[in-house]
């Protein structure tokens, strides 16, 4: 799930790591905004808010925003340095690596989260979160060719609209018959994409009002589960 990658992939493996990277993503960006009122993965909707607390004067709170946007920016150029480093080499578990220094640090701001006080934990948390959305989006998008995005639910929503219009023009007959098992395929993948992150999102509120801190280290071990295995299967492959 995490060794080969663009045209080596096939469509399952794309659904597994779509489905289990969206849902991570789902669960910490709903979490983040419970806990400290700001989303860790919505770009979209952190930039729009920077414009307008700039157009309304409201510096302090451009500020804030816009080291969200630069945190989560940071993330996918450190993703990128880290496999453009590893490919180079010849690393071929470059991508398990992204993920489980992703897992790392998102056990770090788990435990920060239980442990920290006040003002500081919320600062760390939402900049630290938008940091890893970057990175785990960056690594998405590298190894599936930008199939999978697992944090940017407007391009998949957008994709998935895409490939809604195919599907409506063949079987209209305005396009070929051929093009149906690549499109069901495609809008597959997409849909469980977006069901992911609900689904994430709503188990990452629920269990953040009952476990706090707890649901990020629990996040970060399942992502370690992935990625440690990827690893030892890459050294065992020739």
């Amino acid at each position: 799930m995490l060794i080969h990658e663009g045209d080596e992939r096939s469509v399952e493996v794309d659904v597994r790591l779509a489905s289990v990277l969206a849902g991570v993503a789902g669960a910490v960006n709903a979490a983040g905004f419970h806990a400290v009122g700001y989303y860790s993965a919505n770009m979209t909707g952190n930039v729009s808010a920077l414009s307008d607390y700039i157009a309304n004067g409201n510096f302090r709170l451009a500020l804030l925003y816009a080291s969200i946007v630069i945190a989560f920016i940071f993330g996918a150029w450190s993703s990128s340095l880290m496999i453009n480093y590893g490919r180079r080499r010849g690393v071929k578990a470059v991508y398990a690596f992204s993920i489980l220094t992703e897992g790392i640090l998102l056990c770090l701001l788990g435990l920060a989260d239980l442990f920290l006080p006040g003002v500081h934990r919320s600062v760390i948390l939402i900049l630290g979160l938008s940091y890893l959305m970057g990175l785990q989006n960056a690594s998405a998008t590298r190894i599936s060719n930008a199939r999978v995005r697992t944090t940017h639910v407007s391009g998949m929503a957008t994709d998935m609209g895409i490939e809604l219009a195919t599907l409506f023009d063949v079987k209209r007959g305005a396009e070929p018959e051929g093009e149906w098992p690549a499109n069901r395929s495609r809008l597959r993948l997409h849909a469980m994409t977006i069901a992911a992150f609900i689904l994430g999102g709503i188990a990452g509120v629920l269990l953040y009002q009952s476990v706090s801190g707890a649901l990020l280290v629990g996040a970060a071990i399942l992502l370690t589960s992935i990625a440690v295995p990827e690893i030892f299967r890459a050294r065992r492959r020739p």
